[in-house]
C-alpha cells in the first residue's frame, strides 16, 4: 500500500474518530443537562402578582386575593391546635409536606404571607421554573416547567371527605366563584383608509 494512501486512510479514521467523541461528548452534555433541570421549588403567591394583576390580566390576583383560598391559614382555630395539625395545615397552606409551607430548612418559607395560604402554586405547581415571563409565554413550556392546568380532581385533593366541614363539593358552582383567566386580546380597529 503505498504511502499516501496510509496517510489518507489514517487521517479519516483520525476524523471518523473525532467525530465520534464530539458525538458522544455533546450527548454527555445533553444527558447532564437533563439531568440538571431544576427540581420546581415553591416562590409564593407574591411572585405572580407582578404579571398577573390588574384589568388586562384578567385581575386574576385580586380575585385570589379576596377569596377564602387567600385568608385558609386565618380559618384555622389556634386553640384547638389546628394551626399545628398536618391533616388541617396540608389543605390551609400551599405545598405543606412537600416542600412548601413549613418546610425544614425553609424558615423565610414559612412566614404566613408566603405560603401561609391556598396560594397560585397550591392548585397550579410550584414555581420557580415556570414564573420567568419567556416561559409563561409559551403555555407548553409552561407545563414543560411545572405549571399544572387544574381540574376538578385538583379541587378534589381538599375539598373531599376528609375535610371536617366537608358538605359535598360542586365543581362548577365553585369554579364560577375562583374563575380566573385572561380576557381575549382586544380588537384594534383599523386604521382608516384614505387620506384622512
Amino acid at each position: 500500500m503505498d504511502t499516501g494512501m496510509t496517510r489518507l486512510t489514517a487521517t479519516a479514521f483520525l476524523m471518523l474518530m473525532l467525530g465520534i467523541g464530539a458525538a458522544l461528548a455533546m450527548a454527555a452534555d445533553q444527558a447532564a443537562d437533563t439531568a440538571k433541570k431544576a427540581t420546581p421549588t415553591y416562590v409564593g403567591s407574591k411572585a405572580c402578582k407582578v404579571c398577573h394583576m390588574g384589568e388586562k390580566k384578567g385581575k386574576m390576583w385580586e380575585i385570589w386575593s379576596a377569596s377564602k383560598h387567600a385568608s385558609s391559614l386565618a380559618a384555622l382555630d389556634s386553640a384547638k391546635g389546628e394551626r399545628s395539625d398536618p391533616k388541617c395545615l396540608k389543605c390551609h397552606t400551599t405545598g405543606y409536606g412537600v416542600g412548601g409551607y413549613g418546610a425544614e430548612g425553609k424558615a423565610e418559607m414559612t412566614a404566613p404571607d408566603v405560603l401561609g395560604s391556598v396560594g397560585c402554586e397550591d392548585c397550579h405547581g410550584p414555581g420557580s421554573e415556570y414564573k420567568n415571563m419567556k416561559v409563561m409565554k409559551d403555555r407548553q413550556a409552561s407545563i414543560e416547567a411545572g405549571l399544572i392546568i387544574p381540574d376538578e380532581n385538583t379541587c378534589k385533593k381538599c375539598h373531599n371527605e376528609e375535610s371536617p366541614t366537608f358538605k359535598g363539593f360542586k365543581f362548577d358552582e365553585y369554579w364560577a366563584k375562583i374563575a380566573h383567566k385572561l380576557p381575549p386580546p382586544a380588537e384594534v380597529e383599523p386604521a382608516p383608509q384614505g387620506g384622512k
